[in-house]
């Protein structure tokens, strides 16, 4: 049986959410008609709405529902340019999401450098904003690659007596450790339904008290007239059940931080170097590589051992592309043989115990069969 650590691409949907998008999809109803069913779906789309504001130390107005993180993201940077906004600065590591949405945005750009661990120079961010004009600056509350958590907080000081706008990529942080836009100093927060167990295809953008949002998808008045198109509603009331789960977990102080660390002493024991060591990292993630062995061919050895890993790499057209997580820190000889492990709500010791045993048998294969192209590295 095949066992899955690729939750931080997307987690495995809850029962309860299945349960809760089948109970929504079955009477139907448009939120936004009178009638009894309309009253009900406007009613789910709503007590969801409470739910994933609660989780985030949110009022509820606050919350704009909308398809998921990159569309939140780049709402984001456009209400920021909207508000006066004439520069946009955006971590070396942030998501493709982010950073295209940046480089379309119509005013200038400019990247924040990470150190070796993969931390935000924050030297080099009030620098910035001393010599420069206000800014919109986005800093993902983690990598979605290694893991790593940034000092948002500390961030979000500088940029706000600068008077700019500080953006927080919440996406990979949501249900792992606490999110609280309140705590982090953020204007605005993106969250996705799917990274907790909920629906694909839903996010929103969290907007802080003083701060308003413009639309981008225009039409009719729908989330207070901010983002037009009749709601996802089984889809929102997934985000909702999924929200609450995530509560009842977080107050269980569920924690797999043990089961990653005992893996990952294994695989660096055995010769992979663990990208991002030594900083502060999500508890169910693990971001590994080696020289010598790419990610696809480990994705696809591991795939066949039955365990489902993603790539620190992403693979076009036959040609591995280095991770661009790993070239900002420096690791430019690992950055094609990153993979990621990444657990979850469904994820037990055991699924940590199988992925390393089957990786360290598989590298020790590797190594036999290619003695002269493979460098172990410490």
């Amino acid at each position: 049986m095949s066992i899955y650590l690729d939750y931080n691409a997307s987690a495995l949907v809850r029962p309860e959410v299945r349960d809760a998008v089948l109970e929504t999809m079955s009477p139907g109803g448009n939120p936004s008609a009178v009638h009894a069913l309309g009253r009900k779906a406007r009613a789910r789309v709503e007590t969801s709405r409470a739910a994933v504001a609660e989780l985030v130390g949110a009022d509820a107005t606050s919350i704009i529902f909308s398809s998921g993180g990159t569309e939140s993201n780049a709402q984001a940077i456009a209400s920021a340019i909207a508000a006066g906004c004439e520069r946009v600065i955006v971590s070396a590591t942030e998501h493709p999401c982010v950073a295209e949405a940046a480089a379309h945005a119509g005013v200038p750009v400019e990247v924040m450098p990470v150190n070796g661990l993969g931390l935000a120079d924050l030297e080099w961010l009030k620098v910035a904003l001393e010599s420069g004009p206000r800014s919109f600056v986005a800093l993902h509350h983690a990598n979605n690659e290694s893991g790593v958590i940034q000092p948002v907080e500390q961030a979000a000081e500088l940029v706000h007596a600068h008077g700019g706008w500080m953006h927080v990529d919440a996406i990979q942080t949501l249900g792992k450790i606490e999110v609280d836009i309140r705590k982090l100093g953020a204007d605005t927060v993106t969250l996705s339904a799917h990274k907790i167990g909920g629906p694909q295809g839903v996010g929103a953008l969290v907007v802080a008290e003083g701060h308003s949002a413009v639309r981008i998808v225009h039409g009719a008045g729908q989330e207070r007239g901010l983002r037009a198109g009749t709601e996802n509603v089984p889809g929102i009331a997934g985000f909702g059940a999924a929200a609450l789960c995530v509560q009842r977990e977080m107050a269980e102080g569920a924690d797999h931080s043990a089961w990653r660390d005992a893996a990952e002493a294994r695989v660096k024991a055995a010769g992979a170097t663990i990208v991002g060591e030594g900083a502060p990292r999500l508890p169910n993630t693990l971001f590994m590589a080696v020289e010598g062995w790419d990610s696809p061919q480990q994705l696809i050895t591991l795939d066949l051992a039955g365990v489902m890993i993603s790539a620190g790499s992403a693979c076009s057209s036959g040609k591995v592309k280095p991770s661009k997580t790993m070239v900002a820190m420096g690791l430019d000889h690992l950055a094609t043989g990153g993979v990621r492990i990444s657990g979850g709500w469904g994820t037990v010791e055991g699924d940590w115990v199988r992925f390393a045993d089957a990786w360290v048998a598989a590298w020790e294969k590797h190594q036999s069969r290619h003695p002269s192209g493979v460098k172990k590295v410490a």
